[in-house]
């Protein structure tokens, strides 16, 4: 069953705001969207690309009669917007967002929902490395997960209208206590963007190797490094900021895990660095398998020769 509202605000309209925006108008599962951005620039072009039904700059507006709303905000701007909405939520509202990190989200937002609302922090796992209003696309959650890390006394019939939103777009749901997520997304997301941003830096710092070489010769493995550091600084800034101690544990782990690999190459112990690629080779396979990627030459990305078969 698919679930329709009459009226859902979108809170901020970047990359994942768009593509969700592109899906309500796709599959009709709002009679009315509502979008907010306080930049007055943002806000003119996801007009032009008529991303909505209504347009403005003030969240407490846009939220007003809404059933559902969404807020997609760099998760330092989660509080800010928690107090500017809270006095326009209306009675049975269900409030998500799309965060990275949970337990900040919570910790943010929570004390300023109103009781006659219902909080359900969010989180799905799909995005690109391009950002603004024009980054998103319809399809973006297909086969994506989404999670939720409900609050205690979380209203079940809200909980499961949430899902059946999500569901709609294409995404699998899954639920997680917020501090767990965090641990999880800390390495799997939060510590590859941490290590790409830190390896392009040190390339972009290299004296010995010139800025027009690391670009000529980029092979794969750096490039693919490049698409993560190419992310937005915002999001990725108050990531660091928001999960700081399940990324400093991340990052102690991988350290450790760093230095021993440093020891095998210096002494020689080719059967140590080949145990450890064989192990993680099995890991890309079993996402693939999975379904989170493609088993394609490079990525699945097009080639010259491709194009003119």
């Amino acid at each position: 069953m698919t679930v329709q509202f009459d009226r859902i605000a979108l809170i901020g309209i970047g990359l994942i705001g768009s593509s969700i925006a592109h899906d309500i108008k796709r599959l009709g599962l709002a009679k009315e969207v509502v979008i907010a951005t306080r930049s007055a620039d943002t806000l003119k072009r996801a007009e032009e690309l008529q991303l909505g039904d209504r347009y403005t700059t003030s969240s407490a507006e846009a939220v007003t009669d809404a059933d559902l709303v969404i807020v997609s905000v760099p998760v330092g701007a989660s509080e800010s917007v928690a107090k500017e909405i809270a006095g326009s939520l209306k009675p049975g509202a269900i409030v998500t967002d799309v965060g990275s990190t949970k337990a900040s989200v919570i910790a943010q937002m929570q004390p300023h929902m109103p009781p006659h609302v219902h909080f359900i922090p969010g989180h799905p796992l799909a995005g690109t490395e391009k950002s603004g209003p024009d980054a998103g696309f319809p399809g973006l959650f297909e086969g994506r997960w989404c999670i939720f890390t409900p609050v205690a006394g979380t209203d079940a019939t809200a909980l499961k209208t949430l899902r059946q939103f999500w569901e709609a777009l294409g995404s699998k749901v899954d639920e997680m206590d917020p501090e767990h997520h965090d641990k999880v997304l800390a390495i799997v997301s939060h510590l590859p963007h941490i290590i790409a941003y830190n390896i392009v830096g040190t390339a972009d710092d290299l004296e010995a190797v010139t800025e027009s070489e690391v670009i000529k010769y980029s092979a794969s493995g750096f490039r693919d490094f490049t698409r993560l550091a190419a992310s937005d600084p915002t999001m990725w800034r108050d990531v660091c900021l928001h999960n700081k101690d399940a990324i400093l544990e991340m990052l102690a782990r991988f350290s450790e895990d760093l230095a021993y690999l440093q020891r095998a190459i210096r002494w020689g112990e080719g059967d140590k660095i080949f145990d450890l690629f064989t192990r993680t080779r099995s890991i890309r396979r079993s996402i693939i398998q999975a379904g989170q990627d493609v088993d394609a030459p490079d990525f699945g990305r097009p080639h010259p020769l491709e194009k003119n078969a």
